[in-house]
């Protein structure tokens, strides 16, 4: 078998700088959907191959900068407690979405450009 040669598909990563100190990107908002999904920060941090110090410290900065929590823990109980979206953190993930696809489909005639120009072979 042959390895294909066609050129990349360029995407975009979008980061929406809220003040000088914090910004919203992809990692933060996977973050909230596995925390959504697991009903645990240390499960989303695993899933995402990064410590629970690390997932916590995220969170904390994504509430921070929110001036609203996006997720709340859980304590105590059968299973140790866990943590679960607020309202707002599962708006912060709807709106995040919505703005990158709203991004790629007004991107999407340049990026495909952007791919042909890739795949060129150049003289220099």
């Amino acid at each position: 078998m042959s390895k294909s040669t066609s050129p990349p598909v360029p995407a975009l990563s979008i980061r929406i700088d809220l003040d000088s100190e914090g910004r919203i990107g992809p990692g933060k908002i996977q973050l909230l959907e596995h925390i959504h999904a697991t009903g645990s920060i240390s499960a989303a941090g695993r899933a995402m191959a990064m410590s629970y110090k690390r997932a916590w410290d995220l969170v904390d900065e994504l509430n921070r900068i929110c001036g609203q929590p996006a997720v709340e823990r859980q304590t105590g109980g059968k299973n140790g407690g866990g943590a679960l979206l607020t309202p707002f953190g599962l708006t912060l993930i709807k709106r995040y979405r919505g703005i990158e696809n709203a991004a790629a489909t007004a991107a999407r005639k340049e990026l495909m450009a952007l791919k042909g120009d890739i795949g060129k072979k150049r003289r220099f």
